[in-house]
């Protein structure tokens, strides 16, 4: 039989309480310990996600109080839920204590139940109850869906101190993605097909710039780049900050990711170019204690300068999108599975955003855990996952799905939502960070319907809600969005203009 699932929805009301001190003996009354109960969410269900109640005092007490309780409601104390003792002690020295609500599961349908607990009395003359003396659980049948409220999403984010920028930027991509997604790509306004500059190749087919904009810190952190108007690197460095800039006025995201070139020489990237010393070391020694760990911490110095400065035409520090480490369930990167045990993977990653947002105090930055297509599993996905007070975005780059026909599309689809239902449960945002089916003119051909038909399904089939995808850079001899002289320019068009994928010109506002 069909398991019933409870669900809890908080009932009550708020109230704050002030006191004065005042020289007046007959006025002491008021300096007492205030006694008060909270139910401690809005929502669990049965076997996972219990509730519970905290019966919490103004201020630490030498002795042991005892409250005593009535347990009401229309749902059975011991039948609906497991049994709750009608008293309570919040021990010597503490501040609260906790109630366990945990629901007894069964499968009869019924009418919606009530649990309440209300304060009675203490043992002690030194605690008056206070004004919150009662809450309530309402226990129901039906799932009803977390949406995150403007007001609950600076909790989620990883930095506490995040800009309100930043925190909107949250909020709105989850809003986003219950009904549509964004659109993007990498160097949109500085890589073009054919080298044809000016703009962007997503606005030369459809009319509107993609709704993203993809960057890299690379050069921005090249040892080479020494910050002079005559240094090649630095002047990519102002090209790229004035793009994200460009970006933001727009209204559209900025996401950076980075390839950081490896420690020893500062040149590749891509262990086929690195010595068997260098791939196999590099990681191991920008970890804390390491022999290049000064150096890292160079670069996100540099890092750090660069997200500071990004600035608005108020004056606020432009939130970015930082995706470090991308790919790192591939092999190609000295950052990769064959390089690094998860654990350091952890460890380092862990380093990353605590010294950014900590010590160096960057507070414009969310932060995306992306690797590539390989993991069938939530266990797989999550095998270096560093912790949900590290990860805002979980995404994934997937190319090679994309290449290899129908089923490698059903395989990318159930990977999306791998990643859907895993921001679900963890409030995160979920995203298809890179993507491409790369066309070379001459060699290999476009795809008949690929983005109207093939990725269209894959991204939204199965329940699928992601926030935004990102298509990689168009580039002299081969492009990932056609322009408008190629025969998949209209396959191209006929998916922009879907009601649920959003270029510039359709995003709401995402920083309010």
């Amino acid at each position: 039989m069909k398991n019933r699932y409870k669900h809890i929805i908080i009932v009550g009301l708020l109230f704050f309480f002030g006191c004065s001190k005042d020289s007046n003996e007959e006025e002491l009354e008021v300096e007492k310990i205030l006694v008060t109960i909270v139910a401690n969410s809005s929502t669990a269900s049965e076997p996972e996600n219990h509730s519970d109640f905290t019966i919490r005092i103004s201020e630490t007490y030498n002795e042991d109080i005892i409250v005593n309780l009535s347990i009401g409601g229309n749902a059975e104390n011991g039948a609906d839920y497991v049994e709750i003792p009608t008293t309570a002690t919040i021990l010597a020295n503490t501040l609260s204590v906790d109630i366990p609500l945990t629901i007894i599961d069964d499968s009869e349908s019924e009418e919606i139940e009530v649990v309440t607990i209300a304060i009675e009395e203490t043992n002690s003359n030194n605690a008056l109850i206070g004004t919150l003396n009662s809450a309530s659980i309402t226990l129901t049948n039906e799932a009803e869906e977390f949406l995150l409220s403007q007001q609950e999403a600076k909790f989620y984010v990883v930095n506490a101190n995040a800009t309100p920028e930043t925190i909107a930027l949250f909020y709105n991509l989850n809003k986003v993605a219950r009904t549509s997604f964004i659109v993007g790509q990498q160097d949109a306004f500085r890589s073009f097909f054919n080298d044809e500059s000016g703009i962007s190749d997503i606005k030369k087919t459809t009319g509107h710039d993609p709704g993203l904009l993809g960057s890299d810190f690379m050069f921005m952190t090249d040892d080479e780049n020494n910050e002079t108007s005559v240094n090649w690197f630095y002047n990519q460095e102002l090209s790229i900050k004035a793009n994200i800039v460009e970006a933001y006025n727009k209204g559209m995201i900025n996401t950076l990711l980075w390839h950081m070139r490896e420690p020893y020489e500062g040149e590749y990237f891509y262990v086929n170019n690195m010595t068997d010393f260098q791939k196999n070391n590099a990681f191991i020694s920008i970890l804390p204690g390491g022999e290049n760990h000064d150096y890292y911490i160079s670069k996100l110095d540099k890092i750090a300068k660069v997200a500071n400065s990004l600035t608005g035409s108020n004056g606020e520090l432009i939130p970015i999108i930082f995706r470090p480490f991308h790919e790192f369930d591939g092999n190609w990167f000295w950052w990769g599975k064959d390089y690094c045990t998860p654990e350091q993977f952890i460890q380092l990653w862990q380093f990353t955003i605590d010294y950014l947002k900590d010590t160096k105090r960057v507070n414009n930055m969310l932060f995306a855990y992306s690797s590539d297509r390989h993991f069938n599993t939530k266990e797989d996905y999550l095998e270096r996952y560093p912790g949900d007070n590290y990860v805002d975005i979980l995404g994934m780059d997937n190319y090679g799905d994309f290449a290899t026909g129908n089923m490698g599309l059903d395989q990318a689809n159930e990977k999306l939502k791998i990643l859907t239902d895993l921001a679900k449960d963890k409030v995160k945002i979920a995203a298809l960070t890179e993507s491409c089916f790369f066309v070379t003119p001459g060699e290999n051909e476009p795809i008949p319907n690929f983005f109207n038909n093939d990725l269209y399904n894959t991204l939204t089939n199965n329940d699928v809600k992601l926030s935004y995808m990102m298509f990689w850079s168009n580039i002299r001899d081969s492009y990932c969005v056609p322009v408008p002289s190629h025969s998949n320019a209209n396959d191209f068009i006929n998916f922009s203009n879907k009601t649920d994928v959003l270029l510039q010109n359709e995003i709401p506002n995402l920083y309010q």
